[in-house]
């Protein structure tokens, strides 16, 4: 998914090679290999439009598994301190001065003040509060407070912020509400990210959408190709083959690619540069987050859903390098405007919140979904495991 010119990739990027399950679905896509599920498939739509169902995945998904925050790229030094809170969650991202990534509860330990306001990234060796001026490393400890004799007795080790469970792996920063988080799913599916150099990357943009829309409808749009040459006719639908498509899965996560317009044959499939000329990979990291890497730039979104017809929508542009010259610039700047607010603000979550409105009216009981639209059936059965256990 891109417009109709790429940029070169540095030669670091262009030297990447895709790994074995990434292969196995470009083969997959050149042999022709029929698919394994040929019948139609069924979504219950009380699962889009039921606030108690959604309640129910709030609970078990949203609020306990591991999920991904950001890409690494949103902080890319050391001392580096961001407040997130479309999680429903004040938190506070930082890369310490060994540039390890914390998350932490953005409160202040002392009477629970924010201590970092805004919403943008910030360069800061420290953290002040600004009510009483309590002092915190990037690393969560309490260095300094006003008056200290005015607290006899008080540990600064027993002050620090309050961390949540994180881990940073293949260029994404995840984190669980939980304590004792097992992130083995987040490092299995980390070697593509490798595979594609998101460690390495560069952020170019980063917006945040409000959809009027169940969050598994967003979703669904990335889990399936039916869609492409019909809702995306006059973006990107020409760039691609109707149907080309092959899928899998790596732990909850799912994987597949689509066959560009391209011809395959002659093609170093090894070379992951050429790779990603005639085959898009997208990723949907389980819970509810969403990779899309196009020839020469990654999307990352993150879904975080505030109610049954309702999600917040996070998009990060990554890009290899910081633009060095106009032409650049202005490739990058086009190819953000095409995705960001055509494919998916104007076509994708505009079509999920009209299935919302449609869904809501009671005229559609179960959703039909065809052999091009299976993964929705499956992401769906990886829900539903969830919300039993």
């Amino acid at each position: 998914m891109n417009a109709a010119t790429t940029q070169d990739l540095p030669r670091e990027f262009a030297q990447l090679k895709p790994t074995a399950g990434q292969l196995a679905l470009a083969d997959n896509i050149k042999t022709g290999t029929p698919r394994e599920i040929d019948a139609i498939g069924t979504v219950p739509a009380s699962r889009y439009t039921c606030p108690e169902h959604f309640a129910r995945e709030k609970s078990a998904l949203f609020d306990r598994l591991p999920q991904v925050l950001a890409p690494s790229a949103l902080l890319p030094d050391t001392g580096m301190v961001v407040p997130h809170d479309d999680t429903g969650r004040p938190l506070l991202i930082t890369r310490d001065r060994e540039g390890a990534v914390h998350v932490f509860l953005n409160v202040c330990r002392h009477r629970g003040t924010r201590l970092v306001e805004g919403g943008e990234v910030q360069c800061a060796k420290r953290m002040v509060c600004p009510y009483h001026a309590w002092t915190y490393s990037t690393d969560g400890k309490l260095l300094a407070l006003p008056r200290p004799e005015t607290f006899p007795g008080l540990d600064k080790r027993e002050y620090g912020l309050f961390e949540l469970p994180s881990c940073e792996t293949g260029g994404l920063i995840w984190f669980s509400p939980e304590q004792g988080a097992d992130f083995t799913d987040a490092h299995a599916i980390s070697a593509d990210f490798d595979a594609f150099g998101m460690r390495d990357l560069h952020l170019f943009r980063r917006k945040t959408h409000q959809v009027k829309g169940n969050w598994k409808l967003i979703m669904d749009a990335f889990l399936e190709s039916y869609h492409v040459q019909r809702l995306h006719a006059d973006t990107i639908g020409p760039f691609f083959k109707d149907g080309i498509t092959s899928g899998d899965n790596v732990g909850p996560h799912m994987r597949s690619a689509v066959g560009r317009m391209e011809e395959m044959e002659g093609v170093d499939f090894a070379n992951m540069a050429e790779l990603r000329k005639i085959v898009t990979f997208a990723y949907q990291l389980f819970p509810a987050t969403v990779i899309i890497p196009s020839p020469d730039y990654v999307n990352v979104m993150v879904l975080m859903p505030t109610a049954h017809n309702y999600t917040v929508v996070e998009d990060f542009m990554l890009i290899p390098e910081d633009p060095k010259t106009p032409k650049a610039l202005d490739h990058w700047e086009r190819s953000w405007k095409l995705l960001d607010g055509g494919v998916f603000a104007s076509e994708d979550f505009r079509a999920a919140e009209l299935g919302q409105q449609g869904l809501e009216t009671g005229a559609v009981s179960e959703i039909t979904l065809g052999t091009l639209e299976n993964g929705i059936v499956q992401f769906d059965a990886i829900v539903q495991e969830h919300l039993q256990r």
